[in-house]
């Protein structure tokens, strides 16, 4: 089916028989195969599946091993759910999708993060073959001058708030970015040398071409790239090819989904957040419908509840 809008993806699942029909064509196609131990020969039950092979021989649907796993939502809502967290270019909140689909906001809440986990990139790819890429680092949190007295830094400890309070730091990301290509993104604890340099060695091969801003961190990156970086604290943003304009267009947009759309992101979660925003942004050439297609095909990943609200 070739669905173009939310409207047409609600008219198709009317029922779950439908729903429960065309994820399993996603998933395993003409070849049913058992979550517990692989065999492709399983029979047809009243409920769902079970499996053939006489030491596993245990029951199934086709939820089991999935971001769908122990859910009672049915796939009307879940797909209705993905259509819309994967076509809002800024992402939609949990409490507006419990309105849309009629759920509770708990509910919205704990499909989001499953969705998010069906978003990460479970096989991250090399950046920079044959394409310049940049790379820059931006703080996510509100800015000092707008925090009430009470919440600002203490001038006597830089650890501690005026209350006695540990101090809050922003959240530093790091991003790396292909010209008309993909994006990586990362949750570190500061703009250092090791944490910039190593992630740029993780996703760009050697002898590529990377542009950034001045930092002091990525002076080592002239040692294992084609690295030149654009002078902002000269006000000169651009110099010929030379400049970071595209991983700051990305940041406009992750910031004004994060803030806009969110308002405020734990450091726990903040990454699944990122996977969100990496993964709309790296399937943004594809249509409505294989983007859909897409994101259900990387749906074999369990997130329980217990786990995403486990103490870190």
């Amino acid at each position: 089916m070739q669905f173009k809008s939310l409207p047409q993806l609600l008219d198709y699942f009317k029922d779950e028989a439908t729903g429960i029909a065309y994820y399993e064509n996603i998933r395993w196609g003409n070849e049913p195969a058992c979550p517990h131990c692989g065999c492709t020969n399983p029979y047809k039950t009243n409920r769902g599946w079970k499996c053939r092979d006489k030491d596993c021989h245990k029951k199934f649907t086709v939820r089991v091993g999935t971001i769908f796993e122990n859910s009672k939502i049915p796939f009307r809502i879940w797909f209705a759910a993905i259509w819309l967290a994967t076509e809002h270019k800024k992402g939609i909140s949990s409490v507006q999708l419990a309105i849309d689909l009629g759920i509770t906001q708990k509910t919205g809440w704990f499909v989001l993060h499953r969705i998010r986990e069906m978003l990460r990139d479970k096989a991250p790819q090399m950046l920079g073959e044959n394409k310049m890429v940049e790379t820059d680092a931006t703080y996510i949190g509100g800015k000092e001058s707008n925090k009430h007295l009470r919440k600002r830094r203490s001038q006597d400890d830089k650890n501690l708030t005026n209350e006695g309070k540990p101090y809050k730091a922003k959240k530093a990301i790091i991003g790396i970015i292909e010209r008309d290509g993909k994006v990586a993104l990362k949750h570190v604890s500061g703009e250092t040398t090791n944490n910039m340099v190593d992630f740029v060695k993780t996703h760009v091969p050697a002898d590529s071409t990377i542009y950034s801003d001045e930092a002091a961190a990525y002076k080592q990156l002239k040692k294992t790239y084609k690295h030149d970086n654009v002078k902002h604290s000269l006000n000169i943003y651009v110099e010929g090819q030379v400049h970071t304009n595209t991983i700051e267009n990305f940041w406009s947009v992750l910031k004004r989904g994060l803030y806009g759309v969110y308002h405020q992101v734990s450091d726990k979660h903040i990454s699944r957040y990122l996977d969100e925003y990496a993964a709309r942004f790296n399937n943004r050439t594809l249509t409505s419908n294989e983007r859909f297609n897409q994101f259900l095909e990387d749906s074999e990943s369990v997130l329980s509840y217990k786990e995403l609200t486990a103490l870190s």
